[in-house]
């Protein structure tokens, strides 16, 4: 069985520090629905999808300009097996320069193909990180409903 972790990587023009402001606003690239300080090492905040989703994380790790990892503490899927598979997972934004641009990987520690909702999963992380975080990154607007 493949036990490989999600990952997708976008490459920008913008430099890693305008990468790791963008990272840090998820509620402007992945949902309006969160609540609590998001940009702070140590902040917990809440993200919500209506009632098909429900997830607290915490910021566990913050390097300016190089690296963002979020923690998640606890983890609701209305319709998967196991309601609570993320908990625990780590996801980290990896950001280095790749010669005039800047590379940005983003990867959920523990999202792997034997989870419930790892197809569903793959295809919403792919979209709001190469669709909506980086067209928050280029343009300062993040694409909020790309999947609609």
């Amino acid at each position: 069985m493949n036990n490989q972790n999600f990952s997708t990587t976008i490459v920008v023009e913008q430099s890693p520090s305008e990468v790791y402001k963008a990272i840090n606003n998820p509620r402007a690239w992945w949902s309006t629905e969160i609540d609590g300080i998001t940009d702070e090492p140590n902040a917990e905040w809440n993200y919500q999808y209506g009632d098909n989703h429900r997830s607290k994380m915490k910021v566990v790790e913050m390097i300016p300009g190089k690296k963002v990892v979020w923690l998640v503490e606890e983890n609701y899927f209305k319709n998967a097996k196991d309601q609570t598979e993320w908990v625990g997972n780590k996801i980290t934004f990896e950001i280095s320069k790749q010669g005039d641009k800047t590379q940005l990987t983003f990867t959920q520690i523990g999202l792997t193909p034997s989870y419930t909702c790892y197809k569903s999963c793959e295809w919403a992380w792919t979209g709001f990180v190469q669709k909506s975080l980086q067209s928050l990154i280029a343009t300062g607007t993040g694409q909020l409903q790309w999947f609609k």
